[in-house]
């Protein structure tokens, strides 16, 4: 091991802690080196509860779905915003390339909070029609291969899908 290199959980320590953490209260399936975990939140007092179903396999990122309530059939034929996928509806909670999550860092004190942040945002852009949650928006499949912005605006070139750093500020 090298000093000072943080360890990446396993599935069952990740699984152990969504169990003990109150904010994402539920029950999962644990197997070997993977696992399915549901749980229900609500992004306010005021908001519906929603059930989240988190699947992670070690070595991969964690991946974030609403199984209920339909986040389609509540946005009324809209094309649902901050999306990987639209059916069954996978929530960007962050990109991928830039390392803001890593497999060293608790699901429960990272993922869950920040599916809950997404839903908030959500239930606004219901209301507005305006994602105000930032980010970039993961509407091309090669997302996790762009050139970051940082380094566009440093290059000072478009992008290799063509677009300019004011196309991706959101």
């Amino acid at each position: 091991m090298i000093l000072g290199r943080r360890r990446a959980l396993t599935a069952s320590q990740q699984f152990l802690n969504l169990q003990s953490h109150p904010l994402s209260a539920g029950f999962g399936e644990l197997h070997a080196g993977a696992f399915v975990w549901r749980c229900e939140v609500t992004p306010s007092p005021l908001s519906r509860f929603y059930r989240l179903r988190i699947e992670f396999r070690e070595g991969e990122t964690p991946e974030v779905f609403v199984e209920s309530p339909d986040l389609r059939l509540l946005a009324e034929g809209r094309r649902l915003p901050h999306v990987y996928r639209q059916d069954p509806p996978r929530l960007c909670l962050y990109l991928p390339r830039t390392y803001e999550w890593q497999p060293w860092m608790r699901i429960d004190a990272t993922i869950v909070p920040w599916a809950i942040l997404w839903l908030f945002y959500y239930e606004e852009w219901l209301a507005s029609d305006e994602w105000k949650g930032g980010g970039e928006h993961p509407d091309a499949p090669e997302v996790e291969t762009r050139t970051s912005k940082r380094r566009r605006a440093r290059e000072g070139s478009p992008s290799s899908d063509g677009l300019r750093e004011v196309d991706w500020i959101v």
